[in-house]
């Protein structure tokens, strides 16, 4: 079954299945090296020549200059990767769910506080 038949199940989801794991094993494996200060380093010294050496396709590489989570989770990023790229640039978890449900950091942090309720 194709990823577009499965997120049709749950509208604006994008499941994360071999599909998706093969399709961005290039963009997890650069930022699974971000585990590492010198490689978080080295990405904000020359972010192009980083993604070159991770092999990156054009998707990816857009998804990365524009910092838009739902663009890498597209382009086959796995979310507990994606929060150490999201990391090196201060990214909370409040901002990457913000950013997943369209909506403000700030109307996110209320809803889930309404949900706590």
């Amino acid at each position: 079954m194709s990823t577009e038949a499965i997120t049709q199940d749950i509208p604006g989801t994008i499941i994360f299945n071999g599909e998706q794991a093969m399709k961005g094993y290039a963009l997890n494996k650069m930022c699974y090296s971000f585990n590492k200060a010198d490689s978080r380093a080295a990405f904000k010294r020359d972010e192009e020549a980083y993604m070159e050496q991770f092999h990156l396709n054009a998707q990816q590489k857009a998804a990365i200059r524009a910092r838009n989570v739902l663009d890498l989770l597209a382009a086959g990023g796995n979310i507990y990767y994606l929060a150490k790229f999201a990391g090196i640039f201060g990214l909370s978890v409040q901002d990457v769910g913000a950013q997943q449900t369209g909506m403000t950091v700030e109307a996110f942090k209320a809803m889930l506080a309404k949900q706590g309720e």
